[in-house]
């Protein structure tokens, strides 16, 4: 808190109801020096912290200003994760845009319409970062973009919002983030017309509960997890990932030979509902004795038969000569759901007995011998091996690519042999 907040916090103890919510409503008076928008030219600001640093309530409260201005900025996109974490956090959460300034200059939120419209006729539509064809026809003033190192198909949405961001005089937009290294990430970090502020969880003590600060800072303090979540710090890879970024952009191809085996990895969801993992569905193939990782077709949300369809058109595409298909979580019914699609399907059921990590090391190994190289277009399969942890997760989340790309590669240069089937 400033200096000048200190003094505010004083003359609040003097004022009625009225008076309290009419002071507190000037954002500049409470926020730290981070939290408010840089001067100067710039496109983008990436807003980068830890858990809890302020991040939300300085996207919301640069909202409210662009609204609320001499002159609104609108309309402005509201971009979350997915639209029920936008409307979770950036709406209704306890920074969100509901819940920040004078009650009478609030706006409705009109739910069937995921839309916000102020009272002076200012509008705010939440969008989807993991739907970016969605993009496609609206236009923006502004746009706030809340953690962006978790979108799923980050680049992708990102480009769709820059043609869509092209009303008023200089359209500009906020990405408030806890850093992840992730391609995209690193593309607005380079870029000149980013300003980058960071944030750290430390800073905002004042508004977190003790025992967070105690439990969760006290634990993970000087901890890569805890530079990345809670310090706010880009961590390009984890020190005892089985892959670094480094090296697997070494091994880059720029034309692929010709191959002469090629598999689709699967790794199946448990579940078919939105909120399930994604299947991921790797393609990788064999030339002479080094293995090419071709593709990533994983989808989410992986409904079963969504996925089964996605797998045999990666089978047809590349004509691979077989899926090798996970089988722990739905048994046959994994195998009978991809020969309803094509009847005929060389497929290989695979059962994973040991755990993750030790399941991907020999083909981390393989890796390190320079035996296994990428063709382009992989940034999100990158982004999980390089992200991937001894604790079997990338990121938090299951690694369902690196799982697929883990029996790809094992079929093809580990495992036994696949009679070569072509067609089906």
């Amino acid at each position: 808190m400033n200096s000048f907040a200190k003094t505010s916090l004083e003359l609040l103890k003097q004022l009625d109801a009225d008076g309290v919510e009419e002071v507190a409503g000037y954002w500049v008076n409470w926020a730290r020096p981070e939290q408010l928008p840089p001067t100067g030219d710039w496109t983008t600001w990436l807003l980068m912290g830890g858990r809890g640093a302020g991040k939300t309530r300085a996207g919301s409260e640069w909202v409210r200003a662009l609204v609320g201005g001499e002159r609104p900025v609108s309309p402005v996109a509201l971009v979350g994760e997915t639209l029920a974490q936008a409307r979770a956090i950036m709406v209704e959460g306890e920074s969100g845009l509901l819940r920040v300034g004078p009650a009478a200059t609030r706006p409705k939120f009109e739910r069937s319409a995921n839309r916000l419209v102020w009272p002076n006729g200012a509008i705010g539509e939440l969008m989807s970062g993991s739907e970016p064809e969605r993009f496609r026809g609206p236009q923006f003033a502004a746009a706030w973009c809340d953690e962006l190192g978790k979108w799923p198909n980050a680049e992708a949405a990102w480009d769709m919002l820059q043609f869509a961001l092209r009303l008023g005089d200089k359209p500009r937009q906020l990405v408030t983030t806890t850093p992840r290294p992730t391609r995209l990430l690193k593309r607005l970090l380079a870029d000149p017309r980013t300003h980058v502020t960071r944030m750290r969880t430390a800073e905002n003590a004042a508004n977190l509960a003790p025992g967070f600060l105690e439990a969760v800072v006290g634990r993970y303090r000087g901890t890569v997890l805890g530079r990345q979540e809670l310090d706010g710090e880009l961590i390009e890879d984890l020190p005892d990932a089985l892959w670094q970024r480094a090296a697997l952009e070494a091994g880059r191809l720029g034309i692929v030979p010709e191959m002469s085996r090629i598999i689709v990895g699967v790794d199946p969801p448990v579940t078919g509902h939105a909120k399930s993992d994604a299947c991921g569905i790797i393609v990788a193939g064999l030339a002479g004795e080094a293995g090419v990782v071709l593709a990533d077709r994983s989808l989410k949300p992986a409904r079963p038969l969504a996925w089964a369809r996605r797998v045999v058109a990666a089978f047809e595409e590349f004509e691979a000569d077989a899926v090798v298909a996970e089988v722990n979580q739905g048994g046959e019914l994994v195998v009978e759901m991809l020969r309803q699609v094509a009847p005929h399907l060389p497929v290989r059921s695979v059962h994973a007995t040991r755990g993750k990590w030790v399941r991907a090391e020999p083909v981390a190994a393989l890796y390190a011998r320079g035996l296994v190289r990428h063709a382009s277009g992989l940034a999100e399969l990158e982004d999980e091996m390089c992200a991937f942890g001894p604790d079997g997760l990338s990121g938090g989340h299951s690694p369902d690519r690196v799982d697929a790309l883990v029996w790809a590669l094992t079929e093809l240069m580990l495992g036994r042999a696949v009679p070569r089937v072509r067609g089906l």
